[in-house]
């Protein structure tokens, strides 16, 4: 039996596929020369899925999913950065708050490690960092700690609906 949150939805389990499903069904709509690359190791932390992939950590993209208050969302930025609390009070008006594992996977419907800007199970607001610019080529995750994909900060950015935003050091 699968665990469930405090809210009573169903906890996406990290050795499920249904999150790489839905992020591959997504390419299969609207990118379908985007690749899933299943590594079959954990690539859950960046310094994990940089050594993985063979790329220098700022590559991966990682997906952090905050509060600003009230609202919740995902901010993508390279993998090296941290947020930088005072461009995002200036951004967004409000501190960042990490969420915390359980309201992550109930907001994206991805485990924690797999959280990716595509293929969540409901509408994700997404905002991508400037910082992702200084690449020609980033690796976000996939819907699972073992999957990731190559792809441009521009079109990851068209692809998620994203604002850019610059609010990392």
């Amino acid at each position: 039996m699968s665990p469930t949150t405090q809210s009573g939805t169903v906890a996406a389990d990290p050795r499920s596929p249904v999150s790489t499903d839905r992020t591959r069904a997504f390419f299969d709509a609207q990118a379908p020369d985007l690749t899933i690359l299943d590594t079959g190791e954990d690539t859950a932390t960046v310094q994990m899925a940089a050594a993985t992939l063979g790329v220098e950590p700022g590559q991966i993209a990682k997906t952090l999913a905050l509060r600003d208050g009230e609202r919740s969302f995902l901010l993508v930025t390279r993998g090296d950065a941290r947020v930088d609390n005072t461009k995002f009070k200036a951004t967004f008006g409000a501190k960042p708050r990490m969420l915390d594992a359980e309201a992550a996977t109930e907001l994206t419907g991805q485990p924690i490690g797999g959280v990716g800007p595509f293929g969540h199970s409901g509408p994700v607001t997404v905002y991508c960092d400037v910082s992702l610019q200084g690449f020609e080529t980033v690796y976000p995750a996939a819907g699972s700690p073992t999957s990731a994909f190559a792809i441009t900060p521009d079109r990851l950015a068209e692809l998620a609906g994203a604002r850019w935003v610059d609010v990392s050091r």
